[in-house]
């Protein structure tokens, strides 16, 4: 090496410990982060696939779903999400604000019912409100065409158990807000605080109906699936109300990108992905028995033994109005004493 190629080779290592300072001084890429509001117990088998399939790593902060969204709205544009995946619409509408649009081609596997007129949120999988009931106590027949007939002085069939810090029974309050307006509501919940017995959680209901404890419950239709996995003659059935009705409320899981990502493109590739090979998963292998919302893609085998979706589509509500009164939607069930 001659005098005057040592200072070009210097200038050539110098320059090329500047590039590997500006990019962070290794090949480390940052993880995807995931305020989950789905239960993790459920949803970490889900994350582990979407990570082998594409090598995508992702930083999983838990909690409820409205927490999760009063955490995302209080950080404001300083809030570390990439992505927000909520248990239901009234949640993630609250942060509406926050989201941006998420590609038109995502949008379209899922149908308008189901997602946010603007694009801002797209269902993932759908849940149907049911009445539980015990079959060794209840007839079948003897049960309501519509969850308004709870409330009624008349009712004979014991406590009806409810979950009413539950987000799909908040859910559920406010879709009948928007359905039969807030007296209505409000006569509704003053009504069935005359004959129910409350549990923190729907797993706990399905568990009380099974026992005799209590005959019939307010809950998602997939709790009858999980108990049936661990107990296969639990006198247990669902109750559908008619297709129309508010007490067939059709919620939806949904996910979100939050304008201030610094990682766009991966977080459109795990919305993706949860509307395809997600959907695989939710149908065949998850123990919550939900609907895939993307009906079109191959390999949905387990989610065929289901009643069709189509057969009950509940009440003609916007999902993404559920969270604009979530507060008042609470204050109206601790009104009713379901909650103190």
């Amino acid at each position: 090496m001659t005098r005057r190629q040592l200072p070009l080779l210097i200038a050539l290592v110098g320059l090329a410990a500047l590039i590997a300072g500006a990019c962070g001084g290794s090949n480390e890429k940052s993880k995807l982060v995931v305020y989950s509001g789905r239960e993790q117990e459920l949803v970490e088998p889900l994350y582990a696939q979407f990570t082998k399939d594409t090598g995508i790593e992702l930083d999983v902060r838990w909690g409820e779903s409205p927490e999760l969204a009063a955490t995302i709205r209080e950080e404001g544009d300083a809030s570390p999400a990439d992505i927000f995946y909520a248990q239901d619409a009234g949640s993630i509408g609250i942060i509406d604000p926050q989201l941006s649009a998420l590609p038109p081609v995502d949008l379209d596997l899922v149908d308008p019912r189901y997602r946010d007129p603007a694009g801002l949120w797209v269902g993932v999988t759908g849940r149907i409100r049911v009445l539980a009931y015990n079959t060794d106590r209840v007839q079948g027949d003897a049960l309501p065409a519509s969850v308004i007939d709870l409330a009624s002085p008349d009712w004979k069939l014991g406590d009806v158990g409810v979950a009413p810090t539950n987000a799909s029974f908040v859910g559920f309050v406010s879709a009948l807000r928007e359905t039969i307006g807030d007296e209505q509501t409000q006569a509704f919940l003053d009504g069935l605080a005359q004959h129910v017995k409350t549990f923190e959680k729907n797993g706990q209901i399905v568990d009380a109906i099974a026992s005799g404890e209590i005959d019939t419950g307010l809950v998602n239709h997939y709790y009858l699936y999980e108990k049936r996995d661990s107990d296969p003659n639990a006198p247990l059935a669902n109750h559908y109300f008619d297709p129309t009705d508010v007490g067939s409320l059709v919620n939806v899981s949904a996910v979100g990108i939050l304008s201030t990502t610094k990682h766009k493109q991966d977080a459109e590739t795990f919305v993706h992905w949860l509307l395809t090979e997600g959907q695989v998963f939710f149908a065949n292998d998850a123990e919550e028995r939900e609907y895939p919302l993307n009906a079109a893609q191959p390999g949905l085998e387990r989610a065929a033994d289901l009643p069709p979706l189509a057969e009950h589509l509940g009440p003609d509500v916007d999902l993404a109005k559920l969270g604009e009164n979530l507060e008042s939607t609470i204050a109206m069930i601790r009104q009713a004493g379901l909650v103190s």
